[in-house]
This record gives structure tokens, sequence and C-alpha cells, in this order.
């Protein structure tokens, strides 16, 4: 799918990957929703693009009804939906308090589902659309330290992968991101907990907007932002008890160096 012309939505657009995506979007000429919880920081990104920006609460279906309505009276039908918010705040599971693993679950689940259900009838029904979702290498690997985001994560990659099953055919493409660390307010400072338990290379939420809008022109699933990932990927494919070791070791690793 070409980009120009094209009404995009993206959530969590207000900062990282998601602010960087719609300038991205809109520099290939589509016609932006730029959607977050933070309704000034979405109004700084629109403005900076001549885009639309929305207030929104992904974690409730009235809230992404509403953008959705906002985003089809202001410009007309939603051509992608890119579905971006997350959190990454928790750990064990023991420790960490069930109303974070509900935020969680809302946020990288529920949000993509309330985004489904708000925008896939009318795609199908003209025959076209494309739905991204933004996972995480946790969600395809794991993540030492956080158990709710590779949790959660898991989930949104197997939502994805069924859209993409289900509805490829009648038109409606389907795309997951699974970054490795990228530098935005949720991973940190290089010298943050996040960023110290970070796997591969660290990206700038440019190259990662870059990579997204290459991969809807090819209409390409999975996009990753680095060629180790897919090493990892296959290891952990072809021998899951050695690969399970060796994220044993690198956790006895961690825990060694926190002291």
């Amino acid at each position: 799918m070409e980009l120009r012309g094209k009404v995009s939505v993206i959530t969590g657009a207000g900062s990282g990957i998601g602010a960087a995506s719609a300038r991205a979007f809109a520099a290939e000429g589509a016609r932006v929703v730029v959607a977050d919880l933070n309704g000034a920081a979405a109004r700084a990104v629109a403005a900076e693009i001549g885009g639309l920006a929305v207030a929104v609460d992904v974690r409730r279906q009235a809230d992404v009804d509403a953008l959705v309505a906002a985003a089809r009276d202001a410009c007309g039908p939603i051509d992608v939906f890119f579905s971006n918010a997350g959190v990454a705040n928790g750990s064990d599971p023991l420790d960490t308090p069930l109303e974070v693993w509900q935020q969680q679950w809302e946020l990288h689940v529920m949000a993509h589902v309330h985004a489904v259900r708000a925008v896939l009838p009318e795609m199908l029904a003209r025959g076209s659309g494309y739905l991204i979702q933004t996972a995480s290498m946790a969600g395809i690997l794991t993540a030492q330290g956080n158990c709710p985001y590779s949790a959660t994560k898991h989930a949104t990659v197997g939502l994805a992968e069924w859209l993409s099953i289900t509805y490829h055919e009648r038109g409606v493409r389907s795309s997951l991101l699974a970054p490795l660390g990228v530098r935005t307010p949720m991973l940190g400072d290089t010298g943050s907990p996040f960023a110290r338990l970070a796997a591969g290379p660290i990206r700038e939420p440019e190259e990662v907007a870059r990579m997204v809008v290459d991969a809807v022109r090819e209409e390409r699933f999975l996009i990753l932002t680095d060629p180790i990932a897919q090493k990892w990927i296959e290891q952990k494919a072809f021998d899951p008890e050695r690969w399970l070791r060796g994220m044993r070791r690198l956790q006895a690793r961690l825990e060694e160096e926190s002291g």
C-alpha cells in the first residue's frame, strides 16, 4: 500500500515511535490523525505535520470509537490504523500489582481489539484497509525482568497473526512491529534499568518509523528492527530447550549484576 492520500490513525503518537511514524507517514503524503492520551503532546505533533490531534484513552472502547468517528468526520474513511500505544512497567508476577497486569492487558491487547472492532467492518465492506500493531521482541522471545510486558506482548503477536491469516484474502493487510530497543521515553536513557535489559542495538524512533513505512509499502507482516532478531527467532524455533538454557544463563548474569 502506498500511503499518499491515505487516512492514517496512529495511537501513542505524542512521542517515540508513534510521533516519528506520524511524521514519516505525513512525509509520504498520508493524512495523519495523531492520537495520544496526552492531548498536548498529540496537538504538538499534529501542528508540526498538519494533522488532526485527538486525545484518547485507548483502553476504552468508547474512546476508540470516538477517535474513529472524529477521524472519519474530518478526513474520511480510515485506510490505516496503527495501534501503537503501550507501557513497560511491571516486574516479577509475585511483585507486580494486579492493577499493573490489568493496565498492560488493556493497553497491549484490548486496545488493539477496540481498534479492530472500530475500523475492520468498513475495511471489509470496501475490501481494503491496513492494521498495524506494535508488539515487541518480548512478544516473540521474552524480556527478562518484566513478566506482564512479555505476556501481554505475546498476546499482541497472537492477535496480529490471527488477523493476517483471517482477513488478508479479504483485502485487509496486517503488519506487526516487533522492535528491539528503541530510544523512546519508555526505554529511558541508556543507563536506565529497561535500557540495560534491552538486547541488541538501540534504534532511533525515526529509523523504526522508516521501517514501518517500507513494510506497509511492501505489505509485509513482520517488522523487525535488526537482522539479529531474525537469527534469535530461528534459534528459538529450531531448539527451544537450548534457547531456554541460554535465556536462563542471561537471567542469572543480570541477577548477579543487580546484586
